[in-house]
């Protein structure tokens, strides 16, 4: 079992962007996943640096149906996008991403969390 990290770009779309400008700006967010440390959760960090942790499951439901658990909702936003948003003290994080980016690197935590046989 392995860690699985990817990279992505997302889409701010909150009203906290500091301007317009902002709130089109792709943003750096990486995907964390680590089947020996915390096995159903997976991570996103942004900018900031801010970093969510939340049940994969969660992620999996939210790319077919919105979907939500404590702080954070998940939802597809037409065919090709999804939208995460996270709520904290400081606000209201709203972010868009392409959902092969999401899907591509769920498939990845499986693999990652398949034992090899020897």
């Amino acid at each position: 079992m392995y860690a699985v990290e990817q990279y992505a770009r997302a889409h701010i779309v909150t009203d906290t962007a500091d301007s317009a400008e902002d709130e089109h700006r792709a943003v750096p967010v990486a995907l964390r996943y680590d089947p020996e440390s915390d096995p159903p959760q997976v991570r996103i960090t942004l900018p900031g640096p801010k970093e969510w942790v939340f049940a994969r499951e969660l992620l999996e439901q939210g790319l077919r149906v919105p979907a939500s658990s404590g702080d954070v909702r998940v939802w597809p936003c037409g065919r090709v996008q999804a939208v995460l948003e996270f709520h904290s003290p400081k606000g209201v994080a709203v972010v868009q991403l392409d959902a092969k980016t999401l899907i591509r690197f769920l498939r990845r935590t499986y693999t990652a969390a398949t034992p090899v046989a020897h």
